[in-house]
C-alpha cells in the first residue's frame, strides 16, 4: 500500500485476543501509534501491560517524544508543528488514566518486524488485512471484544496471500 494511503493497525495478545482497524487515508506512523493506543485502551485493566512493538517510532513517541512535544506547545525540536497531535493527546490521556487508577506505566520491548516473532506476525497480518479494507473505502474496527474469534497464537500467522484462494490460470 502507498504511504500516505489506506492504513491498518492491529494488536494481538498472548491469549489470542486482538483488535484491528482501518483508515481510508493515513500513514504508517499513524497505524503504529493507533496500534499502541488501542492496545493500551483495550487492556486498561491489565496491571503490568507490556507491549512488544516493531516500531521504534511508536515506542519513542510514547516513552519520550509526546510529552516533549506537548511541553513545546506541540512543536518538534526543530520548531515544526507536531504531526498526529490528536493521537498523541489520546496516548497521554490513556497513560494518565492508568496512573490515576494506580497502575504502573506500560512497558515496551522492541521486536524486529518480519523476523519470525509470532505475535508481531499476527499483528502484521491483521494490520495488512485492515489496510486492505481501508483501500476499499471502509474505515472500521474489528476485535475479539466485538465478537470476532480469538487467534490461535500457538501457530504462525499466514504469510501474505496464503489464506486467499489460488488464482485460476
Amino acid at each position: 500500500m502507498r504511504n500516505p494511503g489506506p492504513t491498518g493497525w492491529a494488536w494481538v495478545g498472548e491469549d489470542g485476543r486482538w483488535a484491528a482497524g482501518s483508515l481510508e487515508d493515513g500513514t504508517n506512523n499513524i497505524g503504529e501509534l493507533l496500534a499502541v493506543l488501542n492496545a493500551i485502551r483495550d487492556n486498561a485493566d491489565v496491571e503490568n501491560l507490556h507491549i512488544q512493538a516493531d516500531s521504534m517510532y511508536a515506542i519513542n513517541t510514547y516513552q519520550s517524544w509526546m510529552d516533549a512535544h506537548r511541553r513545546r506547545g506541540w512543536k518538534t525540536s526543530a520548531k515544526e508543528p507536531t504531526k498526529n497531535v490528536d493521537i498523541l493527546e489520546a496516548l497521554i490521556e490513556a497513560r494518565d488514566a492508568r496512573r490515576a487508577a494506580g497502575l504502573p506505566d506500560v512497558t515496551f520491548e522492541h521486536v524486529r518486524g518480519h523476523a519470525g516473532h509470532r505475535l508481531n506476525g499476527w499483528a502484521d497480518e491483521r494490520a495488512v488485512r485492515a489496510s486492505q479494507h481501508g483501500n476499499r473505502g471502509l474505515a472500521s474496527v474489528w476485535s475479539t471484544d466485538r465478537g470476532q474469534e480469538r487467534i490461535d497464537v500457538s501457530v504462525d500467522a499466514p504469510r501474505s496471500g496464503e489464506d486467499k484462494p489460488a488464482r485460476k490460470r
